[in-house]
């Protein structure tokens, strides 16, 4: 017997009951809130809820990038979905402006209601950065300590908040989108030539030499007109550009790696340079749009922290933060995080299309027949 599935409405289906009914506050009952206060608390469950959604999504993403071999057609895939965390993130941003209706008399009338809550308690927030392969080396501390930690004493507190950390801990656990990323990138053929050749290493030498070559060339050429048409300080500028072709030096050939993981960031980066600069070819299409959305992401995050940063000033001033952090300040050290810094760093050094090394075995990077 076939049973009959219960017919669903809309506010069954978003549980609207449930969803509706959260907003109460530390008191439990929304009728007790002011307006302001309302509002505060809707914006921020909106973040909350967009944040679950970007976690999915990321783990999408990433999970497509994480198998031995990726196949072609799965790489778009990861893009739609990595898109959709950007509009999520332009999103988020346009939603400071409903937050900023919140005057700073309005705020300071319930502020005190939150005692030691702070944004930074964002357990979500931290699963996004952990998720993304942001380092905890990198992590500024909040003026108070490291942020998980702070998080873990709070947990600590009350074991009926265990969950929290549990999250914490299993995507602390999670292979990052980064490594997922990098890991992709260095299986990219790179002048026709794979990871499992037995000439792979000698391949990609030559290739980063013709390519570094080309730059040192073009640097030379540049500093050489500069001089002719300035009329500034020659010895300057000569050593202006030549700082320039140490520093794609030390970026393409990973000096400034440790020797341990010297040589899968060598190849991950010409992978990186190779897309970029022969990008038209059918088969490199779609990886460089998956590394232009990968930065965008990025992008998107930076500017959220920022806009982020500004409201909270327009709104408390530079005020010791709700939970002890140094408020704004902490705010703007984080826009300054980078997880994607080599996706950021080879455009320093992307050459024209005239100027790049020849291309071989072009046949390996079309569509098959």
């Amino acid at each position: 017997m076939t049973g009959t599935r219960k017919a669903a409405n809309y506010w069954d289906y978003l549980s609207l009951d449930r969803l509706l009914s959260i907003q109460g506050g530390v008191e439990g009952d929304e009728s007790r809130l002011e307006t302001d206060e309302l509002h505060f608390i809707v914006v921020h469950q909106a973040f909350e809820l967009w944040f679950k959604l970007i976690l999915r999504e990321l783990r999408v993403g990433r999970d497509h990038l994480s198998v031995p071999r990726v196949p072609e057609e799965n790489i778009p895939y990861v893009v739609h979905h990595l898109r959709r965390v950007n509009e999520i993130l332009k999103l988020m941003v346009d939603q400071f402006r409903v937050m900023e209706t919140l005057t700073p008399q309005d705020f300071l009338a319930f502020r005190d209601k939150l005692s030691t809550a702070s944004g930074f308690q964002s357990f979500q927030m931290r699963e996004v950065e952990m998720v993304l392969g942001l380092e905890d080396s990198v992590r500024h501390a909040y003026g108070i300590g490291d942020p998980l930690e702070q998080i873990r004493r709070i947990v600590d507190s009350n074991p009926s908040w265990q969950w929290v950390w549990d999250r914490i801990a299993a995507a602390k656990n999670e292979t990052p989108l980064r490594a997922a990323l990098l890991d992709w990138l260095f299986r990219t053929p790179i002048q026709g030539s794979t990871p499992d050749s037995p000439t792979d290493e000698r391949a990609v030498e030559l290739f980063l030499r013709d390519y570094l070559a080309a730059v040192s060339r073009h640097n030379d050429e540049q500093a050489a007109e500069m001089e002719s048409s300035s009329g500034g300080n020659a010895v300057e500028i000569r050593n202006r550009f030549a700082q320039s072709t140490q520093g794609a030096q030390d970026f393409l050939f990973a000096e400034d790696v440790l020797p341990e993981h010297r040589h899968k960031m060598r190849r991950v980066r010409a992978a990186l340079v190779f897309i970029e600069s022969y990008r038209d070819l059918p088969l490199l299409a779609w990886p460089r749009l998956l590394i232009d959305t990968v930065v965008e992401l990025e992008e998107q995050l930076v500017l959220w922290r920022t806009r982020h940063a500004r409201m909270v000033e327009r709104t408390i001033g530079r005020r010791i933060g709700t939970g002890g952090s140094s408020g704004v300040d902490y705010l703007d050290r984080t826009a300054g995080y980078r997880i994607f810094g080599e996706l950021w760093a080879v455009r320093t050094l992307l050459l024209a299309r005239p100027l790049l090394p020849a291309l071989e075995h072009p046949e390996a990077y079309g569509f098959a027949r």
